[in-house]
């Protein structure tokens, strides 16, 4: 097996983006070949109009605190949860995920789009971040998965 990492991203959320870049860019440090699949609402993630807007999964997380989840419920209460996330990482002197995929594409990390899922939800190319590396179908992802050390699902 090759030194690699392969992550599918299937959500598109400010809470669910961290974990890839994370673990994508720890593993680029760590001289391993990394790839995120970018798939469904992932694409949400690199899309260049929607990055800078992603809100927190507030109602089927069972850890997000109660005063969260109930803001959650008012409106304009999911945005305010996420503004309230990104004031923490700010404060924590963490990256935004904009940030996170220009280190990533700096370190060398595939970042891919999911063919179908774009040709379904009516995502195009020029939509993306100019660091997605291309736009494939799950079979290219799969050739690099199976040679991977590691393959996660987020």
């Amino acid at each position: 097996m090759a030194n690699r990492l392969a992550i599918v991203v299937s959500k598109g959320t400010l809470d669910m983006a961290y974990p890839p870049f994370i673990l994508a860019t720890a593993a680029a440090a760590m001289e391993m070949e990394a790839m995120l699949f970018f798939t469904f609402w992932g694409l949400d993630i690199i899309n260049r109009h929607k990055i800078d807007h992603l809100e927190v999964s507030i109602a089927a997380n069972p850890g997000v605190p109660a005063m969260a989840k109930v803001a959650g419920m008012v409106p304009g209460g999911t945005r305010m949860v996420a503004s309230m996330m990104k004031a923490q990482f700010a404060k924590a002197k963490v990256m935004t995920i904009r940030e996170f995929v220009a280190t990533a594409k700096e370190m060398g990390v595939h970042m891919v789009g999911c063919q179908m899922s774009m040709d379904v939800l009516g995502v195009t190319r020029d939509d993306l971040m100019p660091e997605v590396e291309d736009v494939v179908g799950a079979a290219t992802f799969l050739n690099f998965a199976q040679d991977a050390q590691i393959t996660l699902f987020v």
